[in-house]
């Protein structure tokens, strides 16, 4: 194994049940790991022997749940892989470092994928891979604009009301010019509302 390889395992957010946690320990026993665990009413703790470190996962206990805490680093890439495979099988959030010779490869994990890959050579920063967004800037613009047609409609129909009062009232009056306004202005309305309504 290459020695100068080692990842990092940053802002973990990785959720699941004892179940999942049989199987981690079961993979790793597979894996020809020695280990052993611990667990109290706050959290269940498990201790892999890699090479000659000792890696100690813990995992506070959240109701029936548990959740993984705090950041790692390993230089061991079985060890690495089996950490990945259960960030994805949990659909976990996280940042992983991946350091090798003098380059940095960061992978921003949502939902258990990779959505963003940045590799840092020196001063260098490329982005090697980012998931499109599945919200478009158009679709929130629109979203936005479909908000505030909901919230003007109920207004618009308060409006109406309001000029087809004044408008009955002044043809009742017969004043001829607060009828001519009151039309201008209830034509005014309701185009506005076929535009919002469309």
């Amino acid at each position: 194994m290459n020695k100068s390889h080692e990842v990092e395992y940053c802002n973990l957010d990785v959720r699941f049940d004892r179940r999942l946690i049989r199987n981690f320990i079961k993979d790793l026993i597979q894996e020809g790991y020695s280990l052993y665990w611990n667990e109290s009413d706050r959290e269940f703790t498990i201790s892999i022997r890699s090479g000659r470190k000792l890696v100690k996962l813990q995992f506070q206990r959240i109701g029936e749940r548990f959740k993984i805490v705090g950041n790692y680093i390993l230089r061991d890439e079985r060890l690495a892989g089996l950490m990945e495979k259960l960030i994805n099988d949990t659909r976990g959030h996280a940042v992983v470092k991946r350091f090798k010779d003098r380059q940095i490869v960061i992978e921003n994990i949502m939902f258990g994928e990779v959505i963003r890959m940045v590799e840092i050579n020196g001063v260098e920063r490329k982005v090697l891979y980012e998931k499109e967004s599945a919200i478009t800037g158009e679709e929130v613009s629109s979203a936005i604009k479909s908000r505030r047609i909901e919230e003007r409609i109920p207004v618009l129909q308060l409006e109406i009301d309001y000029e087809l009062a004044t408008l009955a009232e002044a043809l009742a009056d017969g004043d001829a010019k607060r009828i001519e306004t009151g039309k201008r202005r209830l034509e005014e309305l309701r185009q506005e509302m076929v535009t919002v309504e469309l």
